[in-house]
Protein backbone atom coordinates (compact mmCIF):
# COMPACT_ATOMS: atom_id res chain seq x y z
CA UNK A 1 0.00 0.00 0.00
CA UNK A 2 1.35 3.38 -1.03
CA UNK A 3 0.89 5.67 2.26
CA UNK A 4 1.51 9.51 2.73
CA UNK A 5 2.09 10.83 6.07
CA UNK A 6 1.87 14.07 7.09
CA UNK A 7 3.71 15.35 10.27
CA UNK A 8 7.01 13.52 11.90
CA UNK A 9 5.60 14.18 15.49
CA UNK A 10 5.66 11.26 17.77
CA UNK A 11 1.99 9.88 16.28
CA UNK A 12 3.52 10.25 12.87
CA UNK A 13 7.03 8.73 13.17
CA UNK A 14 4.97 5.71 15.62
CA UNK A 15 3.09 5.08 12.32
CA UNK A 16 5.47 5.18 10.10
CA UNK A 17 7.35 2.59 11.66
CA UNK A 18 4.68 0.54 12.29
CA UNK A 19 3.65 0.45 8.74
CA UNK A 20 7.12 0.75 7.10
CA UNK A 21 8.01 -2.84 8.90
CA UNK A 22 5.18 -4.34 7.30
CA UNK A 23 6.77 -3.47 3.38
CA UNK A 24 4.07 -0.59 2.76
CA UNK A 25 5.90 2.25 0.34
CA UNK A 26 5.57 5.18 2.81
CA UNK A 27 6.48 8.89 2.42
CA UNK A 28 6.64 11.57 5.08
CA UNK A 29 5.85 14.79 5.10
CA UNK A 30 7.22 17.49 7.61
CA UNK A 31 8.53 20.91 7.10
CA UNK A 32 11.43 19.86 10.02
CA UNK A 33 14.26 18.73 7.48
CA UNK A 34 16.24 17.57 10.86
CA UNK A 35 13.54 15.38 12.15
CA UNK A 36 12.56 13.85 8.60
CA UNK A 37 16.69 13.08 8.23
CA UNK A 38 16.74 11.91 11.83
CA UNK A 39 13.95 8.99 10.90
CA UNK A 40 15.54 8.48 6.99
CA UNK A 41 18.48 7.37 9.17
CA UNK A 42 16.92 4.28 11.30
CA UNK A 43 13.69 3.52 8.86
CA UNK A 44 13.04 2.69 5.13
CA UNK A 45 10.96 5.62 3.60
CA UNK A 46 11.01 8.57 1.72
CA UNK A 47 10.72 12.01 2.58
CA UNK A 48 9.72 15.59 1.62
CA UNK A 49 10.00 18.67 3.08
CA UNK A 50 7.42 21.42 3.18
CA UNK A 51 3.89 22.60 4.35
CA UNK A 52 1.80 19.69 4.35
CA UNK A 53 -1.25 21.47 3.56
CA UNK A 54 0.53 23.36 -0.23
CA UNK A 55 -0.58 20.99 -3.26
CA UNK A 56 2.65 21.04 -4.57
CA UNK A 57 4.08 19.32 -1.27
CA UNK A 58 1.04 16.84 -1.72
CA UNK A 59 2.07 16.59 -5.20
CA UNK A 60 5.79 15.28 -4.51
CA UNK A 61 4.80 13.41 -2.02
CA UNK A 62 2.94 10.85 -4.62
CA UNK A 63 -0.90 11.85 -4.55
CA UNK A 64 -1.39 11.54 -7.96
CA UNK A 65 -1.39 7.68 -6.93
CA UNK A 66 -0.98 7.02 -2.72
CA UNK A 67 -4.10 5.09 -1.57
CA UNK A 68 -4.09 6.47 2.22
CA UNK A 69 -3.46 10.24 3.41
CA UNK A 70 -2.51 10.35 7.20
CA UNK A 71 -2.79 13.82 8.49
CA UNK A 72 -1.05 13.85 12.33
CA UNK A 73 0.72 17.14 12.62
CA UNK A 74 0.38 19.78 15.69
CA UNK A 75 -2.78 21.79 13.44
CA UNK A 76 -6.09 20.50 13.33
CA UNK A 77 -6.58 22.88 10.46
CA UNK A 78 -3.55 22.00 8.25
CA UNK A 79 -4.80 18.67 8.80
CA UNK A 80 -8.11 19.09 7.53
CA UNK A 81 -6.90 21.68 4.42
CA UNK A 82 -4.70 18.55 3.06
CA UNK A 83 -7.41 15.85 3.54
CA UNK A 84 -9.67 18.63 1.30
CA UNK A 85 -6.87 19.22 -1.17
CA UNK A 86 -6.06 15.17 -1.36
CA UNK A 87 -9.83 15.22 -2.04
CA UNK A 88 -10.25 17.95 -4.78
CA UNK A 89 -7.38 17.68 -6.59
CA UNK A 90 -6.04 14.09 -6.40
CA UNK A 91 -9.18 12.20 -5.48
CA UNK A 92 -6.71 10.08 -3.10
CA UNK A 93 -8.92 7.34 -1.76
CA UNK A 94 -8.88 7.32 2.16
CA UNK A 95 -7.64 10.31 4.34
CA UNK A 96 -7.50 10.11 7.61
CA UNK A 97 -6.76 13.02 10.13
CA UNK A 98 -6.04 14.27 13.90
CA UNK A 99 -8.34 16.82 15.23
CA UNK A 100 -7.10 17.77 18.62
CA UNK A 101 -10.36 19.79 19.31
CA UNK A 102 -13.97 19.03 20.15
CA UNK A 103 -15.06 21.05 18.17
CA UNK A 104 -15.09 19.50 14.81
CA UNK A 105 -16.01 16.41 16.45
CA UNK A 106 -19.46 18.02 17.22
CA UNK A 107 -20.28 18.60 13.82
CA UNK A 108 -19.05 15.66 12.00
CA UNK A 109 -21.18 16.87 8.59
CA UNK A 110 -17.94 19.34 8.54
CA UNK A 111 -15.97 15.81 7.48
CA UNK A 112 -18.29 14.39 4.89
CA UNK A 113 -17.32 14.66 0.96
CA UNK A 114 -18.71 18.19 0.66
CA UNK A 115 -16.91 19.65 3.15
CA UNK A 116 -13.47 18.86 4.62
CA UNK A 117 -13.46 15.17 3.26
CA UNK A 118 -11.86 13.58 6.25
CA UNK A 119 -13.21 9.63 6.13
CA UNK A 120 -11.99 8.89 9.62
CA UNK A 121 -10.43 11.18 12.47
CA UNK A 122 -8.71 10.25 15.49
CA UNK A 123 -8.14 12.54 18.43
CA UNK A 124 -4.97 10.98 19.99
CA UNK A 125 -5.64 12.95 23.68
CA UNK A 126 -9.38 11.91 24.07
CA UNK A 127 -7.71 7.75 23.08
CA UNK A 128 -5.31 8.34 26.03
CA UNK A 129 -7.74 9.80 28.28
CA UNK A 130 -10.01 6.71 27.86
CA UNK A 131 -7.33 4.57 28.39
CA UNK A 132 -6.19 6.08 31.79
CA UNK A 133 -9.98 5.95 32.76
CA UNK A 134 -9.91 2.40 32.44
CA UNK A 135 -6.52 1.91 34.59
CA UNK A 136 -8.39 3.71 36.84
CA UNK A 137 -11.51 1.47 37.41
CA UNK A 138 -8.37 -1.40 37.19
CA UNK A 139 -5.95 -0.23 39.84
CA UNK A 140 -4.10 -4.02 39.29
CA UNK A 141 -3.92 -3.02 36.06
CA UNK A 142 -0.81 -2.50 33.64
CA UNK A 143 -2.94 -2.53 30.77
CA UNK A 144 -6.59 -2.39 30.06
CA UNK A 145 -7.85 -2.67 26.19
CA UNK A 146 -11.73 -3.66 24.90
CA UNK A 147 -13.00 -5.74 22.12
CA UNK A 148 -16.46 -6.14 20.13
CA UNK A 149 -17.70 -2.87 21.69
CA UNK A 150 -16.66 -3.15 25.46
CA UNK A 151 -17.96 -7.39 25.77
CA UNK A 152 -14.43 -8.45 26.06
CA UNK A 153 -11.43 -7.37 27.70
CA UNK A 154 -7.77 -8.37 27.57
CA UNK A 155 -6.23 -6.91 30.87
CA UNK A 156 -2.38 -7.62 31.52
CA UNK A 157 -0.95 -7.72 35.60
CA UNK A 158 1.79 -8.43 36.93
CA UNK A 159 1.30 -11.75 39.05
CA UNK A 160 2.46 -11.32 42.67
CA UNK A 161 4.06 -13.63 45.08
CA UNK A 162 0.92 -14.81 46.98
CA UNK A 163 -1.44 -15.01 44.24
CA UNK A 164 -3.51 -17.72 44.00
CA UNK A 165 -2.48 -19.09 40.73
CA UNK A 166 1.53 -17.84 40.89
CA UNK A 167 3.41 -21.09 41.40
CA UNK A 168 1.01 -23.50 39.42
CA UNK A 169 0.14 -24.69 36.05
CA UNK A 170 -2.17 -22.87 33.65
CA UNK A 171 -4.39 -25.49 33.45
CA UNK A 172 -5.23 -25.16 37.30
CA UNK A 173 -6.78 -22.12 36.43
CA UNK A 174 -10.73 -24.55 35.02
CA UNK A 175 -10.57 -25.50 38.84
CA UNK A 176 -10.03 -22.22 40.37
CA UNK A 177 -12.89 -20.69 38.32
CA UNK A 178 -14.66 -23.33 37.28
CA UNK A 179 -17.69 -21.34 35.96
CA UNK A 180 -15.56 -18.92 34.00
CA UNK A 181 -14.46 -18.92 30.61
CA UNK A 182 -10.59 -17.37 30.69
CA UNK A 183 -7.47 -17.55 28.09
CA UNK A 184 -4.23 -16.28 29.29
CA UNK A 185 -3.15 -15.18 26.16
CA UNK A 186 0.77 -14.47 26.47
CA UNK A 187 3.33 -14.98 29.32
CA UNK A 188 6.58 -12.31 29.36
CA UNK A 189 9.16 -13.19 31.52
CA UNK A 190 11.89 -10.55 32.23
CA UNK A 191 10.77 -9.07 28.69
CA UNK A 192 11.02 -12.40 26.83
CA UNK A 193 7.52 -13.93 25.79
CA UNK A 194 6.46 -17.24 26.64
CA UNK A 195 4.04 -19.20 24.62
CA UNK A 196 1.32 -20.12 27.34
CA UNK A 197 0.72 -23.71 27.44
CA UNK A 198 -1.34 -26.29 29.92
CA UNK A 199 1.87 -27.27 31.94
CA UNK A 200 3.32 -23.49 31.69
CA UNK A 201 3.85 -22.39 35.57
CA UNK A 202 3.09 -18.66 36.17
CA UNK A 203 6.06 -17.03 38.27
CA UNK A 204 5.87 -14.04 40.45
CA UNK A 205 7.03 -11.30 39.00
CA UNK A 206 5.22 -12.56 35.12
CA UNK A 207 3.86 -10.04 33.24
CA UNK A 208 0.48 -11.69 32.67
CA UNK A 209 -2.26 -10.84 29.39
CA UNK A 210 -5.61 -12.37 30.76
CA UNK A 211 -8.53 -12.65 27.93
CA UNK A 212 -12.40 -13.00 29.38
CA UNK A 213 -15.60 -11.53 29.01
CA UNK A 214 -15.85 -8.41 30.94
CA UNK A 215 -18.18 -9.37 33.16
CA UNK A 216 -15.47 -12.25 34.34
CA UNK A 217 -12.50 -10.16 33.88
CA UNK A 218 -12.49 -9.05 38.09
CA UNK A 219 -12.38 -12.64 39.04
CA UNK A 220 -9.54 -13.64 36.36
CA UNK A 221 -7.12 -10.81 37.88
CA UNK A 222 -8.24 -12.24 41.48
CA UNK A 223 -6.25 -15.25 40.81
CA UNK A 224 -3.06 -13.35 39.69
CA UNK A 225 -2.69 -10.47 42.07
CA UNK A 226 -3.85 -9.77 45.67
CA UNK A 227 -6.88 -7.31 45.23
CA UNK A 228 -6.44 -3.41 45.07
CA UNK A 229 -8.83 -1.50 47.28
CA UNK A 230 -10.68 1.19 44.64
CA UNK A 231 -8.97 4.61 44.02
CA UNK A 232 -10.86 7.80 45.86
CA UNK A 233 -7.97 10.19 45.70
CA UNK A 234 -6.41 11.07 42.48
CA UNK A 235 -4.29 14.18 41.94
CA UNK A 236 -3.31 15.23 37.89
CA UNK A 237 -0.04 17.09 37.25
CA UNK A 238 -0.74 18.92 34.55
CA UNK A 239 -3.66 21.02 33.14
CA UNK A 240 -3.32 20.77 29.62
CA UNK A 241 -5.74 19.23 27.09
CA UNK A 242 -5.16 15.45 28.52
CA UNK A 243 -5.16 16.62 32.26
CA UNK A 244 -8.24 18.92 31.39
CA UNK A 245 -10.11 15.58 29.46
CA UNK A 246 -9.06 13.51 32.56
CA UNK A 247 -10.33 15.61 35.66
CA UNK A 248 -13.97 16.14 33.16
CA UNK A 249 -14.34 12.59 32.98
CA UNK A 250 -13.86 11.41 36.93
CA UNK A 251 -14.66 14.26 38.71
CA UNK A 252 -17.82 12.92 39.57
CA UNK A 253 -16.86 9.80 40.37
CA UNK A 254 -13.64 10.50 42.31
CA UNK A 255 -11.89 12.89 44.78
CA UNK A 256 -9.80 14.71 42.15
CA UNK A 257 -7.03 17.31 42.30
CA UNK A 258 -5.49 18.94 39.55
CA UNK A 259 -2.08 21.01 39.80
CA UNK A 260 -1.20 23.48 37.11
CA UNK A 261 1.40 25.77 37.09
CA UNK A 262 0.19 28.48 34.40
CA UNK A 263 -1.96 31.10 36.45
CA UNK A 264 -4.13 31.64 33.40
CA UNK A 265 -4.74 27.96 32.21
CA UNK A 266 -5.72 27.59 36.06
CA UNK A 267 -8.11 30.28 36.10
CA UNK A 268 -9.62 28.51 33.14
CA UNK A 269 -9.37 25.44 34.60
CA UNK A 270 -11.75 26.09 37.58
CA UNK A 271 -14.12 27.51 35.59
CA UNK A 272 -14.83 24.87 33.14
CA UNK A 273 -14.29 22.29 35.84
CA UNK A 274 -17.40 21.13 38.73
CA UNK A 275 -15.82 19.47 41.77
CA UNK A 276 -12.25 19.42 41.04
CA UNK A 277 -10.02 21.54 43.19
CA UNK A 278 -7.85 23.43 40.63
CA UNK A 279 -4.36 24.13 42.41
CA UNK A 280 -1.78 26.97 40.73
CA UNK A 281 1.75 24.95 41.90
CA UNK A 282 4.54 23.31 40.01
CA UNK A 283 4.02 18.92 40.60
CA UNK A 284 7.80 18.66 41.82
CA UNK A 285 7.26 21.09 44.97
CA UNK A 286 7.77 18.50 47.51
CA UNK A 287 6.16 21.41 50.06
CA UNK A 288 2.69 21.18 47.90
CA UNK A 289 2.74 18.17 47.47
CA UNK A 290 3.24 17.29 51.23
CA UNK A 291 0.73 20.20 52.05
CA UNK A 292 -2.07 18.26 49.72
CA UNK A 293 -1.83 14.88 51.31
CA UNK A 294 0.22 13.20 48.59
CA UNK A 295 0.52 10.01 51.21
CA UNK A 296 -3.23 9.67 51.39
CA UNK A 297 -3.43 9.69 47.27
CA UNK A 298 -4.18 6.51 45.93
CA UNK A 299 -3.02 7.43 42.14
CA UNK A 300 -0.81 10.31 41.37
CA UNK A 301 -0.98 10.91 37.30
CA UNK A 302 1.55 12.98 35.52
CA UNK A 303 0.44 14.28 32.44
CA UNK A 304 2.12 17.42 31.84
CA UNK A 305 3.48 18.64 27.93
CA UNK A 306 7.47 17.68 30.03
CA UNK A 307 8.12 14.10 30.05
CA UNK A 308 11.02 14.86 32.10
CA UNK A 309 8.61 16.45 34.52
CA UNK A 310 6.80 14.15 34.56
CA UNK A 311 9.23 11.53 35.44
CA UNK A 312 10.51 13.44 38.07
CA UNK A 313 7.14 14.53 39.73
CA UNK A 314 5.66 10.56 39.48
CA UNK A 315 9.11 9.84 40.85
CA UNK A 316 8.62 12.16 43.75
CA UNK A 317 5.04 11.38 44.67
CA UNK A 318 5.98 8.00 44.85
CA UNK A 319 8.67 8.34 47.96
CA UNK A 320 6.27 11.08 49.58
CA UNK A 321 3.48 8.21 49.75
CA UNK A 322 1.37 7.61 46.84
CA UNK A 323 -0.23 4.71 46.26
CA UNK A 324 -0.16 4.41 42.76
CA UNK A 325 1.70 6.35 40.00
CA UNK A 326 1.31 6.98 35.79
CA UNK A 327 3.32 9.46 34.23
CA UNK A 328 3.05 10.41 30.63
CA UNK A 329 5.85 9.89 28.28
CA UNK A 330 6.69 10.26 24.69
CA UNK A 331 10.17 8.70 24.53
CA UNK A 332 9.88 4.47 24.02
CA UNK A 333 13.37 4.44 25.79
CA UNK A 334 12.24 6.15 28.70
CA UNK A 335 9.48 4.43 29.40
CA UNK A 336 10.88 0.92 29.24
CA UNK A 337 13.70 2.98 31.18
CA UNK A 338 10.95 3.83 34.22
CA UNK A 339 8.07 1.77 34.31
CA UNK A 340 8.58 -0.89 37.28
CA UNK A 341 10.46 1.07 39.73
CA UNK A 342 9.04 4.09 41.26
CA UNK A 343 6.54 4.99 38.33
CA UNK A 344 4.10 2.22 37.83
CA UNK A 345 2.56 2.18 34.92
CA UNK A 346 4.40 4.78 32.20
CA UNK A 347 1.90 5.22 29.01
CA UNK A 348 3.04 6.79 25.92
CA UNK A 349 0.46 9.03 24.10
CA UNK A 350 1.59 8.05 20.35
CA UNK A 351 1.71 3.99 21.22
CA UNK A 352 -1.96 4.43 23.17
CA UNK A 353 -3.20 5.71 20.40
CA UNK A 354 -2.04 4.20 17.47
CA UNK A 355 -4.17 1.14 17.28
CA UNK A 356 -6.98 3.14 16.39
CA UNK A 357 -5.02 4.33 13.17
CA UNK A 358 -3.81 0.87 12.55
CA UNK A 359 -7.50 -0.62 12.29
CA UNK A 360 -8.32 2.02 9.68
CA UNK A 361 -5.08 0.85 7.69
CA UNK A 362 -4.81 -2.73 8.15
CA UNK A 363 -5.79 -5.65 5.32
CA UNK A 364 -8.61 -6.96 5.58
CA UNK A 365 -11.85 -6.42 8.30
CA UNK A 366 -9.93 -5.80 11.14
CA UNK A 367 -12.08 -4.23 13.62
CA UNK A 368 -9.64 -3.09 16.18
CA UNK A 369 -6.04 -3.30 16.60
CA UNK A 370 -4.17 -2.60 19.86
CA UNK A 371 -0.63 -2.27 20.45
CA UNK A 372 0.98 -3.63 23.57
CA UNK A 373 4.34 -4.01 25.76
CA UNK A 374 5.09 -0.68 24.10
CA UNK A 375 4.67 -1.47 20.88
CA UNK A 376 6.23 -4.98 20.94
CA UNK A 377 3.15 -7.17 20.38
CA UNK A 378 -0.11 -6.23 19.04
CA UNK A 379 -3.62 -7.92 19.80
CA UNK A 380 -6.36 -7.88 16.75
CA UNK A 381 -10.41 -8.37 16.32
CA UNK A 382 -10.28 -9.80 12.86
CA UNK A 383 -14.25 -10.27 11.31
CA UNK A 384 -14.37 -13.62 9.65
CA UNK A 385 -15.69 -13.65 6.49
CA UNK A 386 -16.05 -16.23 3.34
CA UNK A 387 -17.34 -19.85 4.06
CA UNK A 388 -15.16 -23.11 4.08
CA UNK A 389 -14.23 -23.30 0.26
CA UNK A 390 -12.61 -19.80 0.30
CA UNK A 391 -11.45 -19.08 3.55
CA UNK A 392 -8.55 -20.42 5.53
CA UNK A 393 -10.63 -19.72 8.74
CA UNK A 394 -14.32 -20.04 8.26
CA UNK A 395 -15.55 -23.54 8.78
CA UNK A 396 -12.29 -24.82 10.44
CA UNK A 397 -11.07 -25.75 13.89
CA UNK A 398 -9.16 -23.30 15.94
CA UNK A 399 -6.20 -26.27 15.89
CA UNK A 400 -6.34 -26.32 11.54
CA UNK A 401 -6.63 -22.12 10.73
CA UNK A 402 -2.81 -22.33 9.88
CA UNK A 403 -1.55 -19.19 11.99
CA UNK A 404 2.00 -18.69 12.40
CA UNK A 405 3.42 -19.59 15.12
CA UNK A 406 3.52 -16.93 17.86
CA UNK A 407 0.08 -15.84 17.09
CA UNK A 408 -2.68 -17.57 19.18
CA UNK A 409 -6.66 -16.97 19.15
CA UNK A 410 -7.72 -15.91 22.41
CA UNK A 411 -11.62 -15.50 22.03
CA UNK A 412 -14.38 -15.72 19.84
CA UNK A 413 -17.15 -13.14 19.53
CA UNK A 414 -20.30 -14.60 18.22
CA UNK A 415 -24.06 -12.51 17.38
CA UNK A 416 -26.96 -14.58 18.50
CA UNK A 417 -29.79 -13.71 15.93
CA UNK A 418 -33.48 -14.72 16.19
CA UNK A 419 -35.15 -16.28 13.16
CA UNK A 420 -35.91 -13.15 11.44
CA UNK A 421 -31.73 -12.36 11.68
CA UNK A 422 -31.60 -9.38 14.36
CA UNK A 423 -29.01 -10.00 16.97
CA UNK A 424 -30.37 -10.64 20.28
CA UNK A 425 -26.88 -10.68 21.94
CA UNK A 426 -23.10 -11.31 21.45
CA UNK A 427 -21.81 -14.97 22.76
CA UNK A 428 -18.29 -14.65 23.90
CA UNK A 429 -16.49 -18.34 23.55
CA UNK A 430 -12.84 -18.70 24.92
CA UNK A 431 -12.19 -21.40 22.39
CA UNK A 432 -10.75 -24.45 22.42
CA UNK A 433 -8.95 -26.70 19.87
CA UNK A 434 -11.90 -27.89 18.68
CA UNK A 435 -13.84 -24.94 18.39
CA UNK A 436 -14.97 -23.85 14.74
CA UNK A 437 -14.69 -20.73 13.67
CA UNK A 438 -18.00 -19.53 11.77
CA UNK A 439 -18.40 -16.34 9.19
CA UNK A 440 -18.81 -13.19 10.98
CA UNK A 441 -17.07 -14.07 14.24
CA UNK A 442 -15.10 -11.80 15.63
CA UNK A 443 -11.99 -13.53 16.39
CA UNK A 444 -9.54 -12.05 18.81
CA UNK A 445 -5.80 -12.91 17.50
CA UNK A 446 -2.84 -12.30 20.02
CA UNK A 447 0.76 -11.78 18.58
CA UNK A 448 3.63 -11.82 20.62
CA UNK A 449 5.71 -10.13 17.50
CA UNK A 450 3.94 -7.32 15.70
CA UNK A 451 6.01 -8.45 12.95
CA UNK A 452 3.01 -11.85 12.58
CA UNK A 453 0.36 -9.37 11.89
CA UNK A 454 0.80 -9.17 8.37
CA UNK A 455 0.89 -12.69 8.08
CA UNK A 456 -2.13 -13.35 10.28
CA UNK A 457 -4.22 -10.86 7.80
CA UNK A 458 -3.10 -12.87 4.95
CA UNK A 459 -4.66 -15.90 6.58
CA UNK A 460 -8.05 -13.90 7.51
CA UNK A 461 -7.91 -13.09 3.67
CA UNK A 462 -10.70 -14.63 1.72
CA UNK A 463 -10.52 -16.25 -2.02
CA UNK A 464 -11.15 -14.12 -5.15
CA UNK A 465 -14.07 -16.33 -5.93
CA UNK A 466 -15.70 -15.25 -2.72
CA UNK A 467 -15.98 -11.31 -3.67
Amino acid sequence: MKIIILGAGQVGASVAENLVSEANDITLVDTSAEYLAALRERLELRTVCGNAASPSVLKEAGADDADLLIAVTQSDQTNLCACRIAKALFNLPTRIARLRSTDYVDYPELLDDDNFAVDFSICPEQVVTDYIKRLIAFPEALQVLEFADGVVSLICVRAFEGGPLVGHPLKALRFHLPNVDARIAAIYREGEPIIPEGDTVIMAGDEVFCLAATVHIRQVMGELRRGDRPMRRIMIAGGGNIGFRLARRIEHDYHVKILEANRSRAEVLATQLDKALVLRGDATDEKLLESEGIDETDLFVALTNDEEDNIMSASLAKRMGARRTLALINRKSYVDLVQGGPIDIAISPAHTSIGTLLAHVRRGDVVAVHSLRRGAAEALEIIAHGNPKDSKVVGRAVEDVPLPQGATIGAVVRNVKREDGKVIRREVIIPHHDTVIREDDHVIVFCTNKKLVRKVEKVFQVGFSFL
